[in-house]
């Protein structure tokens, strides 16, 4: 027995190494990294073939149209929201479990879709396999792919890393991530990703095609399959932790392998209650899949959530964790009973796509401007750990 796990670690590690290279194919042009359309600020990831465009006009947008990858905005105060934008790629693995068939197939419905990322990902082997210390060896190959400034990192020395996920989920150095606006009514971003933000639920329900959403389902889970939500009625005297779904405010957080995988606090606060964890599967995040499956990825996917009573107004928000492809195990930093501070660490993400989601009462939260304009036109903004979000009124 001790010679079969062996081999197989042997073999996980094998194809961890596989799917680094394989992405980093897929990632040369156009990665989960920042390209330079004219931002000098625009740096910390791979560069645009700018060639290829030229070769071939049109090629991103055309990439975009058959689910290869999709436009992100840059923040620049100097010119219009949503006018500087780079290309993201979808990462292989994703693509080929959600896109292989093409989109006569995807309208097959969503039993086909279930089926083939059930059947592509194991996530428990998987979850082995980033864990197994022969998983070091694709660390190298990762930093090179996603072009990961170690310099930040509060452990530069990789070979002090003993599994794949102790790297990804690693720490930065203190002050790498400053929080942009200090005063106690800002909000900051919870995560290194790529944002959009609702002010209502309606408002983000014209964006994906998923018809199934509901905020009470994302924080509580179904009674039964993700295909037939029956819930529970609303108790008469909910919990202080529970939060009002009518009309709710959401910030989505949507993270790439190569970012950065631990999330924080958007408020000041204190932890009210959790974390509660919501069984279900990993499908991809990736909005190319989110948008066009017509079920509700976020509340099919693994997630924990937690309840934090904001300082200044004494309101209850729910941080939502969700897990994603390859995995996404959730971890938590904070406890129930502990205070936060507006950009401290909560927890982490171990390898694979994730998404944190944020939910405010309604009314609670102003948006930046910058921010909505984006996301009213289905553009998602690139942001980090400890920029502005937007403020309580």
């Amino acid at each position: 027995m001790a010679s079969d796990t062996h081999s197989d670690a042997d073999l996980g590690a094998q194809a961890l190494a596989a799917a680094v290279h394989n992405t980093g194919v897929e990632h040369a042009d156009a990665t989960n990294g920042i390209h330079d359309h004219g931002d000098p600020a625009a740096t910390h990831g791979p560069k645009r073939h700018a060639w290829l465009e030229h070769l071939v006009p049109g090629i991103e947008r055309l990439t975009v149209k058959y689910h290869v990858g999709n436009y992100v905005a840059l923040r620049d105060p100097s010119k219009p929201p949503g006018s500087v934008t780079i290309f993201e790629s979808m990462p292989i693995y994703a693509r080929r479990v959600f896109f292989v068939f093409g989109p006569d197939v995807m309208d097959m419905g969503k039993r086909l879709i279930c089926r083939l990322g059930s059947a592509c990902i194991s996530c428990s082997t998987q979850g082995e396999i980033y864990d197994s210390p022969k998983s070091v060896h694709s660390i190298p190959s990762f930093i090179q792919t996603y072009k990961i400034d170690t310099l930040e990192l509060l452990e530069s020395d990789i070979s002090k890393y003993n599994t794949f996920n102790e790297f990804f989920y690693r720490k930065l150095k203190l002050g790498a991530r400053p929080v942009q606006n200090t005063d106690p009514r800002a909000i900051c971003s919870a995560a290194d990703c790529r944002l959009t933000v609702y002010h209502t639920i309606n408002e983000a329900q014209k964006f994906w095609r998923g018809d199934e959403f509901s905020l009470s389902v994302l924080l509580h889970g179904p009674s039964t399959s993700h295909t037939h939500h029956q819930l529970s009625p609303p108790e008469p005297n909910p919990p202080p932790y529970s939060i009002d779904t009518a009309d709710a405010s959401l910030a989505i957080f949507r993270l790439a392998p190569a970012d950065y995988h631990r999330f924080h606090s958007p408020i000041n606060g204190t932890l009210l209650h959790g974390p509660v964890d919501i069984p279900g599967t990993y499908y991809t995040v990736n909005p190319q899949a989110v948008n066009e499956v017509d079920f509700d990825v976020f509340t099919a996917n693994k997630r924990s959530v937690m309840y934090i009573r904001e300082a200044v107004t004494g309101k209850t928000v729910a941080f939502v964790a969700v897990g994603a492809l390859l995995v996404g195990a959730i971890g938590w930093s904070k406890k129930e009973g502990d205070q936060v501070q507006l950009g401290e660490e909560l927890g982490w993400f171990a390898y694979g796509g994730s998404t944190v989601i944020v939910a405010f009462p309604a009314g609670m939260v102003q948006f930046d401007e910058d921010l909505r304009v984006n996301s009213d036109k289905a553009l998602e903004t690139f942001v980090k750990v400890g920029d502005s979000l937007g403020v309580l009124p």
